[in-house]
């Protein structure tokens, strides 16, 4: 096969894809950057290219802050308990329903429903009320079964799996549950890890149910207390209006910190399961 020459216009789609690539990933080295320059060097360049100082000051205050040690833990029990949970539902549901059983279109109906409408935030707080979540870790974890496009992705998936493995097993005396676990899961692994991935970002980018229904500062996850850090910066340099220059340059660098710590675990644990997208994502997505 001829290879193709290298032209203008892949010259001209690489300098553009250069420049998009760039400027997407600036905002996060600048945030690096701005969390680890003493205040002096971030007031007199806010949009550096390489620190003329570095100092690990911010990460010291913030990860001396009993409030985001505490929110650390939380996020990581909801995080590894509600990616488990989430995938254990996904999974035996798209494999229930990839079954010929009884009221399986009705199921299918009602599942999609809840797409598109909801019961509503007051009844919503007041079933979490009723059944005694308020304050509780588990409010962040049992309510949010699992994402039904995901699941849809896992049981088209489920679908194209040769059915001629299920019935060589059947024949050998084999249950659903033991296929499940036996010879649909090992040749699942791709999905699996696909929707795991996808899952604990979810979880741990979790704040909006700890901000409903959390009113323990122990017990609210790092996302929330986060956004706290940043809303009481604000708030402070709204009153300090003389002393702007330091107290920004401060706070900008304790918020960068807070901002770089939070997403330092999935940048470490992405690039383990990256090979893992487009794979799994697209054999769940395409029917042969």
């Amino acid at each position: 096969m001829k290879k193709r020459k290298f032209n203008f216009v892949d010259l001209i789609i690489l300098i553009i894809l250069t420049i998009f690539g760039l400027a997407v990933l600036y905002p996060f080295y600048n945030a690096i950057l701005v969390s680890i320059v003493p205040q002096h060097v971030y007031a007199a360049s806010p949009f550096m290219l390489w620190p003329d100082e570095i100092t690990f000051n911010s990460y010291k205050k913030v990860l001396s802050d009993p409030a985001i040690l505490n929110g650390l833990k939380t996020t990581l029990i909801v995080t590894i308990l509600g990616t488990a949970y989430n995938m254990i539902l996904t999974i035996l549901t798209a494999y229930a329903l990839t079954k010929e059983i009884p009221g399986r279109k009705l199921i299918n109906y009602l599942i999609l429903f809840t797409m598109f409408f909801s019961g509503g935030l007051i009844p919503y707080y007041l079933l979490i009320k009723n059944i005694g979540l308020i304050n509780n870790i588990l409010v962040m974890i049992l309510p949010m079964g699992f994402n039904i496009m995901y699941m849809i992705v896992m049981r088209s998936f489920f679908s194209q799996l040769p059915t001629a493995l299920e019935e060589s097993a059947k024949i050998d005396g084999a249950n659903d549950i033991t296929i499940l676990f036996k010879i649909i899961l090992p040749l699942s692994l791709p999905i699996i890890a696909t929707l795991s991935l996808y899952y604990g970002v979810n979880r741990w980018n979790e704040w909006y149910h700890g901000m409903l229904f959390v009113n323990s500062t122990e017990l609210m996850p790092l996302q929330l207390v986060l956004r706290n850090i940043v809303q009481d910066a604000n708030k402070f340099l709204q009153g300090n209006t003389a002393a702007v220059a330091n107290v920004k340059t401060f706070s900008e660098g304790i918020k960068m910190a807070s901002v770089v710590a939070t997403m330092f675990p999935i940048m470490l644990l992405y690039p383990f399961l990256q090979r893992y997208f487009l794979t799994g994502l697209t054999l769940g997505a395409v029917k042969s």
